[in-house]
């Protein structure tokens, strides 16, 4: 059966700047940037995370057609495609400070929720994160007692 999720899509408008975008300011690493001919085979990842790679796809062929391409460049535009990541942290407040150093503009400023503490950001095509440093789970091993 299946055991892993190894990669993951969003579409972007322009693979150079998603490349400087996820990797420059987010700090993502560069896995995978090879021309495959027919499309640009683009992935990055979490550092050290290389077998959960994020495939930075240029709307086009082989996947679609090129009305269709036009169709879902407008639609990520506004933000309307449903393109989300969500990364996690160990300190969300320093991650935040780090990236609005950097130039990143972010949404939805650090804030507690249930889950813990999160913020929002959109990139440069308009595709949804979140970073959250989760809050501390309960401990499901353990054994309830009566």
């Amino acid at each position: 059966m299946l055991n892993a999720i190894t990669q993951s899509q969003i579409f972007v408008l322009d693979q150079d700047e998603a490349l400087d975008f996820y990797v420059g300011k987010l700090g993502l690493e560069l896995n995978t940037d090879a021309e495959l001919g027919f499309m640009r085979w683009l992935t990055v990842n979490v550092p050290g995370e290389p077998g959960r790679q994020i495939l930075l796809e240029k709307p086009g062929p082989p996947a679609m057609d090129e009305a269709t391409a036009e169709q879902v460049r407008e639609l990520v535009t506004k933000g309307a495609m449903g393109g989300w990541l969500i990364f996690t942290t160990d300190d969300c407040q320093k991650t935040y400070e780090t990236l609005v150093a950097r130039g990143v503009e972010v949404n939805d400023e650090p804030t507690q929720r249930p889950y813990g503490i999160d913020f929002g950001l959109r990139d440069p095509f308009g595709n949804n994160i979140r970073i959250t440093q989760l809050a501390p789970q309960p401990d499901q091993t353990s054994t309830p007692t009566t």
